[in-house]
Parts: C-alpha cells; sequence; structure tokens
C-alpha cells in the first residue's frame, strides 16, 4: 500500500498484518480521488476519515493538501499503524508532529453523535458486516457532518444497498469487482 500522488507520493504506509482491517486497494483509491478532483478543493477542504484503519485515505487526501484531516478508528493496534504512517510522512519522522492531523481512538458512532462540525470530504470504510451500515449515510447526515457542497463517500459491497435518506442523495456510485464505493451528498431541493 502506497501514498499514489501528491507531495507524499510513493511513500509506504504500513496496515496491521492480521487482516482486522481492509485497507483500501491503490486502485479504489485512486478512482476515489478521480471522482473528487474535480469536485473539492483539497488545499481547503476540512477532511474526516472513519473506520481510518491504517490511515490510507486520509493520508492520501493530506498528500493532495487538505486543510485538515481527523482520523477516527477503534482499534488500538490499527491507530498504532496509523500513527506510524503519519510519522512517516514528517520529516524528523514524529507523528505528534503532523500538522493539520488529529487521531482519535474511539467508537465512530460515539464520535459522530459528539462531534459536531462539518467536513467538506468524509470517508467511511467501515467493516461490510456492520449491522449498522444501512443506515450510516442517514447517521451522518443527521448529525450535520457534511459541509453544504461536500460529500460523503462510502467504501461497501457491490449488492449492498443503503436505506433511503431525506437528507442525501447518492451522486456517484462505482463498482470495482466486489466492492462498490458511493458518493452522497446533501439532495438536492427542486427550485
Amino acid at each position: 500500500m502506497r501514498v499514489i500522488a501528491g507531495k507524499y507520493k510513493g511513500r509506504i504506509l504500513r496496515t496491521v498484518p492480521d487482516n482486522s482491517v481492509r485497507p483500501a486497494t491503490d486502485k479504489v483509491k485512486g478512482a476515489i480521488f478521480n471522482v473528487m478532483q474535480s469536485r473539492i478543493n483539497w488545499t481547503q477542504s476540512q477532511v474526516l476519515d472513519l473506520f481510518a484503519g491504517s490511515g490510507s485515505v486520509g493520508i492520501e487526501a493530506l498528500s493532495r493538501g487538505a486543510k485538515k484531516v481527523v482520523f477516527v478508528e477503534s482499534s488500538r493496534s490499527a491507530v498504532q499503524f496509523l500513527k506510524a504512517n503519519l510519522a512517516s510522512i514528517t520529516t524528523n519522522g514524529n507523528a505528534k508532529e503532523t500538522p493539520n492531523t488529529q487521531v482519535v481512538h474511539g467508537d465512530v458512532y460515539q464520535f459522530i453523535q459528539s462531534f459536531h462540525r462539518q467536513y467538506d470530504v468524509i470517508f467511511a470504510d467501515p467493516p461490510y458486516a456492520l449491522e449498522s451500515l444501512p443506515d450510516l449515510p442517514n447517521t451522518i447526515f443527521d448529525n450535520n457532518l457534511v459541509a453544504d457542497d461536500g460529500y460523503l463517500i462510502i467504501e461497501h459491497p457491490k449488492n449492498f444497498e443503503f436505506r433511503p435518506g431525506s437528507r442525501w442523495e447518492i451522486a456517484v456510485q462505482k463498482n470495482y469487482g466486489r466492492t462498490s464505493v458511493s458518493f452522497f451528498q446533501h439532495k438536492k431541493t427542486e427550485q
């Protein structure tokens, strides 16, 4: 796994060796950023990486100039790899001195309920067997985490369908083998 573009291009990122974390493949990560290329000004973007794992998607956003990235992960071992990956992109190798990042070790749903700020881009790569996956977009939009012109991007199994929501719509959906990536945005009101 590596950073595929931007100022950290080519940096190798490590992940938990026990398969408890399923990092986004370079192909899927590249596709996500290709879709977002003309939709987001990365240098002005506030990014939230939920179920962050080793942090590869959030680090890719940093590499492309994201203003700030908040990583949320519940696994202690994944957080250790995430911090090591952040340290690997700094000049002195100290994750504590990585600018514009925050690592939150905790439950994603507790974070969603308690941190009330908006993000331009929210990445979520939850476990495919997560029971609350069908309601994840509703939970995030109902807690007002997505900025008005922002996007929620969820990686999920290809044949999975989300429960309809009153506040969001799927703007783009891409399929890669058994994986799909859905790009959600606020529902457009009729004028």
